[in-house]
């Protein structure tokens, strides 16, 4: 991806001409992922909600970290929209690009700013059930997710056959995407080309910019939000920080947060947490609680409507924080689900084109601030909910944190 994001700068600065001409490398790229996007968002979040209510009320402890795990969501999601709107990484791309994504986007149906809200609800129910997935239209296809996800919990052991079909559909449909993100270095170099061919050097700019305000709110998140919670329930973040500072570098060379789980689990429950809580939060939270995840979707939702020069109204941003708390739940621990849940977001909303979403891959790799905020979200989560539910050792909790007591796998990576 890096020797594909410099040869597009190069070939795009000293023949810009021929950079112009690689933008169907990245139009092609969008498609392809497209025509996946309804049928996985809707095994995704059916998946998702059945799921939650199988592993959540399977305790005691349920109820409380469905809702910990909302909360968090919310504030994820709102702490990624308020930072790019104060930082605004996306206001240096020219007005031009911004009519050329326009031009490129699909044609966007009348929203809640311009037509009624009855006729604004009336269109997110599809005429059939299939029909919803041959509309074009992500919000049908949200909606009957919303409503099969709920049903197939309710009715508990009967639904697991047609659950677990879904849930077959959906690993092949990651199958297909996997395949498609292999073809993402060609889409990036064929993004950056024609960008850098048509606008210069200097529109690479706001990418960089984007990149430092990502991790930018992405440890305020960590150190004040998560901070308050972690206080709350008596501990502190920054120890608790060194504390799982291995997993945390193994989750940094890896890029895989799954890898950590193991390491996590032990320490946590060496720290005093209760094993059974533990045991359900973390594998739980990976699925649900994924706040590194959500701040990105967020910030860059909101960084590709600044690219693209659209406005977004408080009824907008409000439309769009309500749309993001039903695609994040399919922004699951597997490579390119955030991908997928941001690509979901802007064809929800119609406003954004997603023709800027390629010029986010040239910036991809970089980003271990999601994967690291993730596994620092969940360990809060566990102390929360242990701490909720009186069961949490404090004293032990307190000696592991101070290096007095730490696991012997603490010296290992």
């Amino acid at each position: 991806m890096a020797l594909a994001f410099a040869a597009g700068m190069l070939l795009g600065h000293f023949f810009p001409s021929a950079g112009a001409l690689m933008k169907p490398l990245s139009d092609g790229f969008l498609r392809l992922v497209g025509m996946l996007i309804g049928v996985l968002i809707f095994c995704l979040v059916v998946s998702g909600i059945a799921g939650m209510r199988n592993r959540l009320q399977a305790t005691q402890v349920g109820v409380k970290a469905f809702f910990y795990f909302e909360a968090m969501t919310v504030l994820s999601l709102a702490a990624g929209m308020v930072g790019a709107l104060l930082l605004a990484p996306g206001k240096g791309f020219a007005p031009v690009f911004a009519g050329e994504a326009a031009q490129h986007a699909a044609p966007a149906p009348a929203t809640p700013a311009t037509q009624s809200a009855s006729g604004f609800l009336l269109d997110i129910i599809p005429s059939t059930f299939a029909g919803a997935f041959t509309g074009n239209s992500i919000l049908q296809v949200l909606l009957l997710a919303l409503l099969t996800g709920i049903a197939l919990a309710r009715v508990g052991e009967r639904g697991r056959g047609l659950l677990e079909l879904i849930e077959g559909v959906q690993q092949v449909f990651y199958g297909m995407v996997g395949m498609v993100l292999k073809l993402a270095p060609l889409a990036a170099f064929g993004a950056v080309a024609f960008m850098i061919g048509r606008y210069g050097i200097s529109s690479a700019l706001p990418l960089l910019h984007f990149l430092a305000a990502i991790y930018l709110v992405s440890i305020l998140f960590v150190f004040v939000v998560m901070g308050l919670v972690a206080r709350a329930a008596g501990c502190n973040i920054f120890r608790l920080v060194a504390y799982v500072k291995e997993e945390l570098m193994l989750v940094f060379f890896t890029s895989s947060s799954i890898a950590a789980l193991p390491g996590l689990v032990e320490k946590l429950e060496k720290m005093g947490c209760a094993k059974p809580v533990v045991r359900l939060m973390l594998p739980a939270g990976y699925s649900f609680n994924l706040n590194g995840s959500n701040l990105y979707i967020a910030m860059a939702a909101v960084f590709l409507a600044q690219v693209a020069h659209v406005d977004l109204g408080f009824w907008q941003l409000l439309s769009l924080l309500g749309i993001m708390m039903l695609t994040s739940k399919s922004a699951a621990s597997v490579a390119g689900s955030s991908f997928v849940a941001l690509a979901a977001t802007l064809a929800s909303l119609n406003l954004i084109p997603l023709t800027g979403m390629v010029l986010l891959l040239g910036v991809e790799r970089l980003m271990k601030c999601r994967s690291l905020t993730n596994v620092i979200g969940n360990c809060v989560a566990c102390i929360a909910v242990c701490a909720w539910e009186k069961a949490l050792d404090r004293q032990a909790m307190h000696q592991a944190l101070s290096g007095k007591d730490l696991p012997a796998a603490a010296n290992q990576i």
